[in-house]
């Protein structure tokens, strides 16, 4: 499990080195990917698929819709557009709530649109952090401030862990291991800020924004993860899906970038002069 796990996550970051850094529509194409899968496998937990593994009108919504959402982040001329688009996703579902009544709940109806807004829309961050000025170079907060950190939390916890961050939720998870993740998380942030961002944009000093950016992502991402992990138990199950040998699904792999990636976007926006 271990050596499967390992070379899965050798592959993940070669793919996103050539994902991320072609961005465009590549980026987009893959990215799209990631969404629709994950709102299946969020589907599938909450119990929304149509009967014998069809695709039912509740999914047909979300996955229009979200196709339609991507297809506006990468052609649309303003960030309006994906706003209006979610409300446009909603009255869709609402449409088929009334129209279809009483064949949907009113639950049915919420879960399918957290189904959309959870994973598929928080993805797609990724491709507007790439979109910004700098956003090759600030994309990749992104990624130190989700996997650095569960990696540096993973080690810690497992070296010095001894309080319970989450005992009822994840019991494996410590207080030390949590702090290890931020202080690990901010001091690649730093380095790479230091080493690779800084020669490049002459603008301002760079390093302590992305210590900054990396650090507050990285107590976001560990909520994500948990989030994900609370949504397994409350569903009683182990993994999302069986996309990513020894990982799971999409949901499983990307929990903590799910969290991360809006909140990079904005902080790269309030702290990086274009």
């Amino acid at each position: 499990m271990f050596i499967t796990r390992l070379m899965s996550s050798a592959i993940l970051v070669v793919l996103a080195l050539l994902t991320i850094l072609s961005g465009g529509y590549l980026l987009a194409a893959v990215l799209l990917f990631l969404a629709l899968t994950a709102f299946r496998e969020l589907t599938k937990v909450c119990g929304l698929s149509g009967k014998d593994g069809r695709v039912g009108s509740l999914e047909m919504i979300g996955y229009a819709g979200i196709t339609a959402y991507y297809l506006l982040m990468v052609f649309g001329t303003s960030p309006i557009y994906l706003f209006l688009m979610l409300i446009t996703i909603l009255v869709a579902f609402m449409f088929l709530y009334v129209f279809a009544f009483p064949k949907y709940h009113a639950e049915q109806i919420m879960c399918a649109f957290f189904c959309v807004a959870y994973a598929p829309v928080m993805l797609s961050f990724i491709y507007l952090v790439r979109e910004l000025s700098y956003g090759v170079y600030s994309v990749w907060m992104i990624f130190i401030s989700s996997w650095i950190c569960d990696t540096c939390a993973y080690l810690v916890g497992m070296l010095i862990g001894k309080h319970k961050l989450a005992p009822v939720l994840s019991p494996k998870k410590s207080i030390e291991g949590a702090v290890g993740g931020v202080v690990g998380a901010a001091l690649v942030g730093a380095l790479y800020g230091y080493l690779i961002v800084e020669p490049v944009v002459s603008e301002q000093k760079i390093t302590w924004v992305f210590v900054l950016i990396s650090a507050v992502g990285a107590v976001i991402s560990q909520v994500g993860d948990l989030a994900a992990s609370a949504i397994k138990r409350n569903h009683e199950i182990k993994d999302y899906g069986k996309l990513i040998p020894g990982h799971g699904g999409v949901m499983d792999r990307f929990d903590s970038v799910i969290f991360t990636a809006p909140m990079v976007y904005f902080l790269v926006l309030l702290l990086i002069r274009a």
